[in-house]
C-alpha cells in the first residue's frame, strides 16, 4: 500500500554508470531493430500485405527505441515517444515486429520504476496502455473483415475462430502490459525499501553515536561522583585533625601526635579508596577479580573514623538486617559517608544521629545532625547531587534539608525486591 509519505519521496536520478549504460542499451536496441527489419524484409515476412518503403520502415525502427537512450532521465516522455511511435508504425504498415515490443515494455517499465511523481507515472501508464488497447481495437475492427473466408478453414475448437482470435489479443496483451505496469512498481518499490534501509540505519548509527555519548557522559559522571565520595570525606576528616594539631602544638604535643597521626591514617585509606577506585575503573575479565568495594558491613568503621575527627555519633539499627544488593549496599555507605562529610565541612564537631531501618518493604537510611549548616542547602553541592543519583539509580527517594529547630537531616529509601522483603 502505498502511503503519503511513500508519495511525496522521490527516486534519486540515474547516476552517471546508469546513463552511460542507458545509452548504450539504446544504441544497441537501434541496431538490433534496423537489424530485425533486414532479416525480416530478406526472409519476406511482413505483418502487413502492404509494408511501407524500406525507408520509412527503417525511420519508425529508429524511432521506436533509440528514445531509450534517455529512458531513466526522462521516463514519461521517453515512454510517449515510443507509444506515439509504436502505434504510428502500425497505422502506416512499417512496424518491426521483435525488437520494437521490447522497447515499448521496457518504455513503460522505466517509467513505473524511475518516475519522480508517483500519480502522474500512474496516470500516464494508464493513458498509454489503454490507448494500445483502443489502437488494437481499431485495428482489429479494420483488418478482420478483411481476412479471406478461408482464414480458419483448420479451425476445431469448441469457439468461434473470429472471437477466439480476439480473445487471445486481449489476453496476450493484458499479460505484456500488466507485467510492465506491475514490475516497474516493483522497482520503484524496491528502491523505497532500500532508502528507508539507509535512513534506519542512518538514525540507528546517529542513535548508537549518541547513546555513546551518554555513555562515555554516565561514566564521567560515575567517576566524578566516585572521587568525590572517596577524597571529601577523608580530605574533610584530615583537616579537622590537622586543625586540631595547629591548635594544640605548643600546648598538648601528646594530642597533636594523636592528631597528625589520624592524618596520616586518612591519607592512606585516602589513598588506599583511590587506588581501588582506579582498579575498578581498568578491571578486565582478563585481569582477575575486582578489589571489594565499602557497604553497609563498612559502616562501623566509616563510624569511628568520624568519632576521631571529632563528631559525636549515636549508631542505630532497626529492625532485622537481610541481605542487600551490592549496588543498594555500596550507596547506602556513600550515602552516610557523604552526610557525615557535609556535617563535618558545614557545621563542625557535632552530635549526629546515624541509623538504618530495615522496613518491610525498603531500607531506609537516617543521618542528622544538630548543627547549624553554613551554606545554604540549595542542593547544587557535587555531594547532594551524587547521592540523588545514586538514590535515582535504585528508584529510591531521597530527603535532604534543614531541620527546625536547627541541624540538617538526609533520609533515603531504597526498595528491597520481593525476596529480600519475604526475608
Amino acid at each position: 500500500m502505498t502511503t503519503a509519505g511513500d508519495m511525496e519521496w522521490r527516486r534519486p536520478g540515474p547516476t552517471a554508470d546508469q546513463r552511460r549504460n542507458d545509452m548504450l542499451s539504446g544504441i544497441a536496441a537501434t541496431v538490433g531493430s534496423t537489424f530485425s527489419l533486414v532479416l525480416s524484409t530478406s526472409v519476406g515476412v511482413f505483418l502487413f500485405d502492404d509494408p511501407a518503403s524500406r525507408p520509412e520502415q527503417a525511420f519508425w525502427a529508429v524511432a521506436t527505441t533509440l528514445p531509450l537512450m534517455w529512458r531513466r532521465r526522462f521516463p514519461e516522455p521517453v515512454m510517449l515517444l515510443v507509444a506515439v511511435a509504436y502505434i504510428a508504425s502500425q497505422a502506416r504498415h512499417a512496424q518491426e515486429a521483435q525488437i520494437s515490443q521490447i522497447a515499448l515494455f521496457a518504455a513503460i517499465y522505466t517509467a513505473g520504476a524511475w518516475s519522480g511523481d508517483r500519480r502522474r507515472a500512474r496516470l500516464s501508464r494508464i493513458v498509454v496502455i489503454a490507448a494500445m488497447f483502443g489502437w488494437m481495437t481499431i485495428s482489429m475492427s479494420i483488418n478482420l473483415p478483411k481476412l479471406p473466408p478461408d482464414a480458419f478453414s483448420t479451425a476445431a475448437g469448441p469457439l468461434p475462430p473470429i472471437l477466439s482470435a480476439i480473445l487471445v489479443q486481449i489476453f496476450l496483451n493484458a499479460l505484456y502490459f500488466g507485467f510492465a505496469y506491475y514490475f516497474g512498481d516493483v522497482s520503484w518499490t524496491a528502491a523505497h525499501d532500500r532508502h528507508l534501509l539507509v535512513q534506519r540505519a542512518e538514525e540507528l548509527r546517529r542513535e548508537q553515536d549518541k547513546e555513546a555519548e551518554r555513555a562515555v557522559l554516565n561514566e564521567r559522571v560515575r567517576i566524578a561522583r566516585e572521587l568525590h565520595d572517596v577524597v571529601a570525606h577523608h580530605v574533610a576528616v584530615m583537616g579537622v585533625q590537622a586543625g586540631a594539631a595547629r591548635r594544640v602544638l605548643d600546648k598538648d604535643a601528646g594530642k597533636a601526635r594523636t592528631a597528625l597521626a589520624a592524618v596520616e591514617q586518612e591519607a592512606r585509606t585516602a589513598v588506599d579508596e583511590l587506588r581501588r577506585m582506579l582498579g575498578v575503573l581498568r578491571a578486565t575479565d582478563a585481569e582477575g577479580p575486582v578489589p571489594p568495594v565499602h557497604g553497609i558491613d563498612d559502616l562501623p568503621a566509616l563510624l569511628e573514623s568520624s568519632r576521631q575527627a571529632g563528631l559525636t555519633i549515636d549508631h542505630g539499627v532497626y529492625g532485622d538486617p537481610v541481605d542487600v544488593p551490592e549496588s543498594v549496599s555500596v550507596a547506602v555507605y556513600r550515602i552516610v559517608q557523604e552526610a557525615l562529610t557535609n556535617t563535618l565541612k558545614h557545621a563542625g564537631p557535632v552530635g549526629v544521629d546515624v541509623r538504618i531501618r530495615y522496613l518491610s518493604r525498603e531500607v531506609e537510611i537516617d543521618v542528622t545532625d544538630q548543627g547549624r549548616p553554613a551554606a545554604p542547602p540549595n542542593g547544587r553541592g557535587m555531594g547532594l547531587i551524587g547521592m540523588r543519583e545514586r538514590v535515582a539509580a535504585h528508584e529510591g527517594v531521597l530527603e535532604a534539608g534543614p531541620r527546625e529547630g536547627g541541624g540538617f537531616r538526609v533520609r533515603a529509601r531504597f526498595p528491597l525486591t520481593k525476596k529480600e522483603a519475604a526475608a
